[in-house]
């Protein structure tokens, strides 16, 4: 896959972390053979966190993160630095850029202390080697580099390449679940939240996953379900809807046609679905002053029928009859608090990679809050998540 067709929740997240003048930015060009970040010797240039798209063998399409000094100072300092952690959320492999003529400093062994907290591959990348008069052994995950003269920027990249491998190309959002010449109807809602003129993500690599195997794809409004199933030869072998229209869905397909959403399918890809149909059952136990949080991943204009909003508490409140208390973030807001919060109820993920999304499942975890995701809990909350997950020849767990 290049790099112009693979989304950015695709791609590794490379991270560069360190203190403030450690050369992080000019090493970060280097790398990326581009003047990616401004580079000046007055400490604190990088404000905030700039990624690059790019393709670096023999990792394929990676995103490079150039982070604020992780020493700042003063109030916007310590803003920069929360910008910093909230990077490390994403990142897949982490290079500590340490200044070589001062050695490892206690910040950059608080820095290494939270790679190892979140099981982040690492490497020490010793900048400003050229300064050096004598050099010591270094272990298998560190090297002395120079953004100024080049020295081992290309080891750097080679050593990236050991350190993390590809993504697994067998994973498959619904592929595993057809055959090739099978029919299957996606529905997908085109209402005011909807974006102009484009699909949402999620419904365009379905879309694409199924063409590649040879599926016939109908695609479908939900008013127009009933007639698109009526004019087929034969019954579909799957149907995948938008979660926002799943009750409906499921009342217009027929039980023995396979329904799931694209949330459900994009959780298992994802590898999360156990946890997130774990924390469905905590719908049933939310009462009246609970703190419910509704977390997306990307930022958009929201519309008076938004379905984070709007659709989503008024579904909650009528499914537990409970009088509650909703509070919203998105895009990389996330909060690293989440003790206040009987329940987490967060997007399908579409826009976030694995390592962002598994540590939001980690910190709600570590919180003892359960999180749960759109799709799941409408499909649990309109009593069809056993049909969603039969689908997927996925059981419904047994909680005790």
């Amino acid at each position: 896959m290049s790099l112009n067709e693979t989304v950015s929740a695709e791609r590794i997240n490379i991270g560069f972390f360190g203190l403030r003048n450690a050369g992080k930015s000019s090493l970060v060009n280097a790398v990326t053979g581009q003047k990616l970040s401004i580079v000046s010797d007055i400490k604190g240039t990088t404000t905030d966190p700039v990624q690059k798209a790019m393709e670096l063998l023999p990792l394929g399409p990676v995103s490079i993160i150039d982070t604020p000094g992780f020493d700042d100072e003063g109030t916007l300092g310590e803003m920069r630095v929360e910008k910093t952690v909230a990077c490390l959320r994403k990142t897949d492999i982490a290079v500590l850029v340490a200044d070589a003529t001062a050695g490892i400093t206690e910040t950059d062994k608080k820095l290494l202390s939270l790679f190892q907290e979140r099981n982040t591959p690492f490497i020490i990348a010793y900048n400003k080697a050229d300064l050096l008069s004598e050099r010591n052994a270094l272990k298998e995950n560190e090297l002395y580099v120079s953004a100024k003269t080049g020295e081992n920027v290309w080891k750097l990249k080679e050593l990236l390449g050991k350190f993390i491998t590809p993504k697994n190309k067998q994973k498959m959002i619904a592929a595993d679940l057809v055959e090739r010449g099978d029919t299957v109807v996606l529905v997908m809602p085109i209402d005011e939240s909807a974006p102009k003129g484009r699909l949402i993500l999620p419904q365009q690599q379905t879309l694409r996953e199924l063409l590649d195997i040879h599926c016939a794809v109908v695609c479908c409004q939900p008013t127009e379900l009933k007639n698109t199933l009526d004019n087929l030869i034969k019954k579909p072998k799957l149907v995948i809807t938008d979660s926002q229209v799943f009750e409906t869905v499921s009342k217009t397909v027929d039980e023995s046609i396979p329904l799931t959403s694209f949330s459900i399918l994009f959780a298992r890809y994802k590898g999360t679905l156990e946890i997130l149909v774990h924390g469905a059952t905590a719908l049933s136990e939310l009462k009246n002053g609970d703190k419910v949080l509704i977390s997306e991943g990307c930022t958009h204009h929201r519309q008076c029928n938004d379905i984070g909003t709007v659709k989503l508490p008024m579904w909650i409140e009528k499914f537990t009859k409970a009088n509650l208390e909703f509070n919203f973030t998105s895009g990389n807001d996330f909060p690293s608090d989440l003790k206040e919060y009987a329940l987490i109820v967060h997007c399908g993920g579409c826009m976030l990679n694995e390592a962002e999304m598994n540590a939001r499942l980690s910190i709600a975890r570590n919180a003892n809050v359960p999180i749960v995701n759109y799709g799941v809990a409408i499909a649990h909350m309109h009593g069809i998540l056993e049909r969603s997950l039969k689908a997927l020849k996925f059981s419904l767990p047994v909680y005790q």
